[in-house]
């Protein structure tokens, strides 16, 4: 499976961006998808999980509130809205995906290559 992330950028703090990300050649039907991020000099952290419905999400406790994440499964897309971001937030958003939900990176089979989230004035 291929992930493809896009939407990273420059942002002022309590700005709000939306990334996206496509999936394509697998099968979707029992696919897990999410989102993680690594700042500079630290490890990569948990951000959010969808179930391949949709119906059930989890999120980390820094993104509780603020983010929110969505699938399209007509389109095979994964998306991040967050709003009322922070310098802290800045960091590689890194899309992944698989058939087990865990906190730890170690469980997801497939990731993207990420896209760059700044978050300064």
């Amino acid at each position: 499976v291929q992930l493809v992330e896009s939407g990273g950028g420059l942002v002022q703090p309590g700005g709000s961006l939306r990334l996206s990300c496509a999936a394509s050649g697998g099968s979707f039907d029992n696919y897990l998808l999410g989102w993680y991020r690594q700042a500079p000099g630290m490890e990569r952290e948990f951000v959010a999980y969808i179930s391949p419905s949709g119906a059930s999400t989890n999120y980390a406790d820094a993104a509780k509130g603020r983010f929110a994440i969505s699938r399209d499964n007509t389109k095979n897309t994964v998306f991040l809205q967050m709003t009322r971001l922070k310098p802290g937030d800045t960091a590689i958003y890194f899309c992944v995906g698989g058939t087990i939900f865990a906190t730890s990176p170690e469980y997801w089979a497939d990731w993207g290559r990420g896209t760059q989230v700044t978050v300064s004035s």
